[in-house]
């Protein structure tokens, strides 16, 4: 007999063993996958720590969240500073003072890039947007919009921007300074060694059982275990019985490269359409000790989630929410269950916010 049976080895399952097993309760970790660390976990080939389920960069601004992760791993100072690719040109993101003196040849001041999109947002201005096309134009203006948003916004959701509704993009970070750091947090980087060895250290000294599908053997799990800590999709849990909630997914294409550098950056999107990955991902960038004469690269292309897929990103519309509202009530009436992390909660947690979400929960248990 288990105190708690917790289901996922991902960020928030590994906290939540890891807290609960401090304060003295015994705890079993059941895993799907054959590896520990849900997508954040990382596999060291050819002396590189590769990202295999997509790019995972820690930032956060909150300092307990910081000092929490950092009791797991020693952090380097990699600054998420993509590079986007528009054809034959190339533009530094987020959108700022380097990205708009290269879209503009006469722009070389603040005001004057202001000036210059609040010019292009006037011409095609729209009281009421319909769509994403409408409202990103709104936002910023033609120029960025059709080189830097319409081709990678369509490739990321499998649809046009012109068929895709206004809120999805609610805002658009636009800095009039020269400053290519994508993320405003104070804290951040990338676990020196890797994200796995984090959760290695977490659910040291922890029972924990690999190629287990939990919810093929639910009814014998549940019978072991006094409370259950299930990190997985909310749906599935339930058997679907109301319909499946809808995800976008990313497929990887991983390769060996016999060269030294290949692209120079961490991370470059693909923002023209005709191109059919979003990015480029090339892993030994994030990191400033690796001396391997070989590198490697994950091309990611977009797709519509099926069964069967990896669930990355929940598509929270109106149809959606009023979907995983049926299926929270149901979890609401379960007694020794908890539902949590992102597939638990549908919705897109950063690093930071996981961790939070798993102290608070352990927290509260009394």
């Amino acid at each position: 007999m288990y105190d708690y049976l917790i289901v996922g080895s991902g960020l928030y399952g590994s906290i939540s063993a890891y807290e609960l097993n401090k304060k003295g309760y015994k705890v079993l970790v059941l895993e799907k996958r054959n590896h520990i660390g849900g997508n954040i976990y990382t596999e060291n080939i050819c002396d590189i720590n590769v990202h295999k389920y997509g790019a995972h960069i820690f930032h956060t601004s909150n300092k307990d969240v910081w000092n929490y992760i950092n009791q797991f791993a020693e952090f380097n100072n990699y600054i998420n500073s993509p590079v986007a690719r528009y054809k034959n040109e190339l533009y530094n993101l987020p959108f700022n003072m380097n990205t708009f003196t290269k879209l503009w040849p006469d722009v070389f001041t603040p005001s004057e890039a202001k000036a210059k999109i609040e010019a292009e947002r006037k011409d095609s201005y729209k009281e009421n947007p319909t769509n994403l096309e409408e409202q990103a134009i709104n936002l910023v203006g033609k120029t960025i919009y059709e080189k830097l948003i319409k081709g990678y916004t369509a490739k990321q959701w499998g649809k046009k921007c012109s068929e895709l509704p206004a809120f999805i993009i609610k805002r658009l970070p636009v800095r009039f300074t020269f400053d290519n750091n994508y993320f405003n947090d104070r804290y951040q980087g990338i676990p020196i060694g890797g994200y796995t060895k984090i959760i290695e250290k977490m659910l040291d000294g922890i029972e924990v059982k690999l190629n287990v599908d939990y919810l093929k053997e639910k009814d014998k799990y549940n019978k072991i275990a006094k409370n259950i800590i299930y990190t997985g999709a909310l749906d599935a849990y339930y058997d679907y019985q109301y319909g499946a909630l809808e995800y976008r997914t990313v497929r990887f294409e991983t390769e060996i490269l016999d060269e030294v550098n290949h692209q120079g950056n961490a991370v470059i999107n693909y923002t023209d359409y005709e191109v059919p990955y979003t990015r480029i991902i090339e892993h030994k960038h994030f990191e400033f000790d690796s001396t391997s004469p070989k590198t490697i690269i994950s091309k990611e292309y977009s797709k519509t989630w099926e069964k069967g897929d990896e669930p990355y990103y929940p598509i929270n519309d109106e149809k959606n929410n009023e979907l995983y509202n049926k299926y929270k009530d149901l979890a609401n009436k379960e007694s020794n269950i908890h539902f949590g992390g992102r597939l638990g909660s549908y919705k897109y947690y950063d690093m930071d916010k996981v961790i939070l979400e798993a102290l608070n929960y352990i927290n509260s248990i009394k």
